[in-house]
């Protein structure tokens, strides 16, 4: 069935958090209903629509931001009271607007995730989990990853209350009371979760949640063990999932998947006979999607889907037709209600106008006096900095409450940008000084009206520094705010929870007087996707994979002992190099012991070579593509020329596509092939630099076998 949604905006209020908006209960099947929303201004607005205006139902005073809101009531009645999350207190709300509860829980920090069930109220602030019932503590739980989300399954369908929390480790955790049930393991950071179709299928177990790097997935959390269902690659590369609904805006008796997601992409899936999801609609906005649900708002018998963005626009794509737009020869008839609605809206118009004429020449009064006070404009800055397993990047995602006049990217460590097709941004690059630890300057300028700029780039491990951003909007006076980003000496691992433990591995194992905390804050500092909590115990083992290479490294530490085991002797090398750095700042003195294993060298060679024969091959072919296209210009008909000449052609756009959109690949793979080649030989105590050129020249004319015996030989 073809879905056919038109787009409404309804109000703006400020900027707004993840799940911050829900509908209240309607009082029958597509009847219109209220909404409610939460700002980071701290102020909770209800309204519902009238006449396509938006009327207001009650509206709050300003306060801490509001992180979570959640509706709630007795289990089985319609959940219709309001529950916000502000700061370590939840506050309830009628569906009035009279405040009925204000509960300050035992947290030290603000909330980050809140659910409501019944009588049970679950919150969650960074690592803490706690669980109240009727605001009595009764269960408590210490994270060893931070917490993003948490839900309850069903407590009519499940007889134990069940928390599940989506933490920031890949991992969903199963409670049961004050205890970790079991452990489910997701393909990315799962930021939102949600129960499928709403109530958690048939047997209340059945979970959905979506993951930072843009996969859902849908498990079943049984009494013992999970069962995965199914799950939505990203192959089209979208945003990370921000919210999960079920609604039937199809009509069709059947709940289809809501899904809004960072980059501003709205999707309906919809389920075919072996109830796997199949997209039936998309729509694109142009900011993040905090919240999203279904539901009637609008007008009385058309459904709609509900969004809220980051800058706080609440917009809906309904299943109202639009009217269709007049032809000049067509006679305009506009309806009196019609015509006072333009009148009024041109004469608004014409009082804000005036209204910010008059403050501008104020405040140039005000700046060219002798007593004058400039303030600056304080602006919200929504940003995100992950590694993307598939391609081996990271993307870094700016978003701002209004528009983005320029962004300059400062680098103290070599990047690579890579280009992003979402961005129209107009990039210009400036000269640096290598020397002085400058080695990029890149500035993005805008187009009008942009409010989110999306990056990516590739560092080279080994290499550690801050890239710096310099945000500038489109505000006056002018100012700017500036955010940083680590990148780490392994920047490109990522943490996984299976490793092969059958390869070739070279050990690295320090000793000396340091404590836990002193050798977890050094693992934080060379490896990304690390908790900064110091791990609860006194050992742990943290597995990684390069997600450019695929090879593997095992770190297990505890106080005075850290052990690193790594199929790729260039891991354990920048490894050595950078724990001996960090140790000697604080004047700790380490015992180091190394085992180099030969065969994990040739290992890393196998593993590189697939991805180096593609790229020496891409290459080729692209040099030839020019030299093709002369040839069937001149001659015109190309049927003479070698089957594989002829795929070359047919190929090109893709070919040239590819190869662009991975600037100096094959330089980074020659780069990881030397750095193993000195690296083989410096834990010998051999220095084999100036054998570098003739191991690039043996590259250029690459055979996996002369590399090898040049790697055993040399």
């Amino acid at each position: 069935m073809e879905v056919n949604l038109n787009r409404v905006d309804y109000l703006q209020v400020g900027v707004t958090s993840q799940k911050t908006m829900r509908l209240l209960p309607a009082s029958g099947r597509r009847t219109t209903q209220k909404v409610v929303i939460g700002d980071q201004d701290g102020v909770v607005t209800c309204f519902g629509i009238k006449k396509g205006e938006a009327v207001p139902v009650f509206k709050t005073l300003p306060g801490q931001k509001v992180s979570r809101l959640e509706l709630g009531g007795a289990v089985g009645t319609p959940q219709e009271k309001i529950f916000i999350s502000a700061g370590s207190e939840v506050r309830g709300f009628t569906k009035k607007g009279k405040q009925f509860l204000s509960f300050e829980s035992n947290l030290m920090e603000s909330i980050q995730a809140l659910y409501v069930s019944g009588a049970d109220l679950f919150l969650c602030a960074s690592y803490i989990y706690n669980h109240y019932c009727d605001c009595k503590d009764q269960d408590y739980y210490l994270s060893s990853d931070k917490i993003n989300d948490i839900i309850c399954l069903p407590v009519e369908k499940v007889d134990n209350i069940t928390p599940i929390l989506a933490c920031q480790d890949r991992v969903l955790r199963v409670l049961k009371g004050s205890d970790l049930l079991y452990k489910v393991e997701v393909p990315g950071v799962p930021k939102v979760l949600a129960l499928h179709n709403g109530n958690g299928g048939d047997s209340g177990e059945e979970l959905i949640y979506g993951t930072s790097d843009g996969k859902i997935g849908l498990v079943q959390l049984t009494k013992s063990s999970p069962i995965h269902r199914w799950e939505i690659s990203n192959e089209k590369k979208r945003g990370g999932a921000l919210c999960v609904d079920y609604y039937d805006i199809l009509g069709d008796g059947v709940r289809e998947l809501l899904i809004g997601r960072d980059d501003g992409m709205v999707e309906v899936y919809g389920f075919d006979n072996n109830n796997e999801p199949v997209l039936r609609y998309e729509h694109a906005l142009s900011e993040s999607i905090t919240s999203i649900q279904g539901g009637c708002v609008g007008k009385e018998g058309y459904d709609e889907v509900l969004t809220a963005t980051y800058t706080g626009w609440v917009m809906a794509l309904t299943t109202e037709p639009v009217q269709r737009e007049p032809g000049p020869c067509d006679d305009v008839k506009i309806s009196q209600d019609m015509q006072n609605k333009i009148m009024n809206m041109r004469v608004e118009l014409d009082q804000l106008q005036l209204k910010v004429l008059q403050e501008r020449e104020k405040y140039h009064q005000s700046a060219h006096s002798s007593g004058a006070v400039s303030a600056m404009p304080v602006f919200n800055v929504n940003d995100k900095f992950i590694l993307n397993c598939d391609d081996a990047s990271y993307s870094l995602t700016l978003e701002v409450q209004t528009a983005i006049d320029n962004v300059l990217l400062q680098s103290d460590v070599p990047i690579d940008l890579l280009d992003v097709d979402k961005n129209s941004a107009v990039v210009s690059f400036s000269g640096c000084d290598a020397e002085n630890g400058n080695f990029l300057l890149a500035t993005y300028r805008c187009q009008a009206n942009t409010t989110r700029l999306e990056l990516k780039i590739r560092s080279i491990e080994g290499q550690h520094g801050t890239l710096q951003a310099y945000i500038t909007p489109r505000l006056q006076p002018k100012t700017c705010r500036v955010h940083q980003y680590q990148i780490k000496p392994l920047s490109l691992h990522q943490r996984t929870y299976v490793i092969d433990h059958n390869r070739p591995v070279n050990s690295l194992t320090l000793t000396g007087q340091f404590s836990f905390a002193e050798i977890h804050s050094w693992v934080v500092f060379c490896v990304p996707e690390v908790p900064d909590k110091v791990p609860v115990g006194d050992s742990v083992t943290f597995y990684f994979q390069n997600t450019f290479l695929d090879t593997q490294l095992e770190c297990t530490y505890r106080k005075g002992e850290g052990t690193f085991k790594s199929d790729n002797i260039s891991t354990i090398s920048i490894l050595k190099d950078v724990l001996t750095k960090e140790a000697t700042k604080r004047k700790i003195n380490l015992n180091i012991s190394y085992d180099v294993n030969e065969e994990s060298v040739n290992y890393t060679l196998k593993l590189i070579h697939p991805k180096l024969e593609h790229q020496l091959l891409l290459a080729k072919k692209v040099q030839l593509i020019d030299a093709l296209k002369e040839l069937q210009v001149y001659e015109g008909n190309v049927d003479f020329l070698i089957p594989e000449y002829r795929s070359i052609l047919e190929e090109a756009d893709s070919l040239l596509e590819e190869f662009k959109k991975q600037p100096a690949h094959l330089e980074r793979l020659y780069g990881m092939i030397t750095d193993l080649f000195i690296d083989k030989f410096k834990f010998k105590g051999t220095n084999v630099k100036t054998k570098v050129p003739l191991l690039l020249e043996i590259l250029d004319n690459y055979d996996p076998n002369s590399l090898a015996a040049f790697f055993d030989s040399a």
